[in-house]
């Protein structure tokens, strides 16, 4: 039974001292780690400043709310557009690029108000993306994108006349028209 006691005792020292050399390998002081987030946070700030991700973002949820016809998350999204709008940084564009930004800008400004003062009315918020699609190709256009979008067509649309959106997938969910035809719809182009 000593002998039991012995091995078991010795085990439990071997694997308690493997765990501490580990342990400490991989421990980092606190002012390293503080250096690391700073240095990481003031990256992931300069490279988001004057982007147009935020904005992005909020399309895409507005998008995907109306594919699930869901008017109040269209509404929150409209106003996350609305909030995220100022934080663009237009320093760095040229005379003409800011110029075409203020237009596009006061654009999307109303539409979104329009889309996030009508819950209860999907149909209206949908005939708003139509114009706010327009405004973000333009954008995406005009001043490039991230990462890749997919400019989608359903010809069916507002009596056979059409509507395009942005989807940063090929995935065809349709916004204009939710569960009724949710896969209606073609990519018509790439944009990079």
């Amino acid at each position: 039974m000593t002998m039991k006691h012995l091995f078991v005792g010795l085990l439990a020292s071997s694997v308690l001292t493997l765990a501490a050399c580990n342990g400490a390998s991989e421990k980092k002081s606190e002012s390293d780690v503080h250096t690391e987030t700073t240095v990481s946070n003031e990256s992931n700030a300069a490279s988001d400043q004057g982007t147009f991700s935020e904005l992005f973002s909020h399309y895409q949820h507005l998008t995907f709310a109306l594919s699930s016809d869901n008017d109040k998350e269209a509404a929150n999204a409209a106003k996350g557009m609305l909030e995220a709008l100022p934080k663009i940084n237009t320093e760095g564009f040229s005379a003409e690029q800011k110029s075409t930004f203020d237009d596009i800008a006061a654009d999307i400004q109303e539409h979104s108000e329009h889309i996030g003062d009508n819950i209860g009315n999907i149909a209206h918020q949908r005939e708003h993306l139509v114009i706010l699609s327009k405004d973000f190709y333009d954008i995406t256009k005009e001043f490039g994108t991230e990462k890749p979008m997919y400019k989608i067509f359903c010809s069916m649309y507002d009596d056979n006349k059409g509507a395009y959106w942005l989807s940063d997938s090929k995935e065809v969910k349709n916004p204009y028209y939710g569960a009724d035809m949710l896969t209606c719809g073609e990519v018509q182009e790439e944009l990079k």
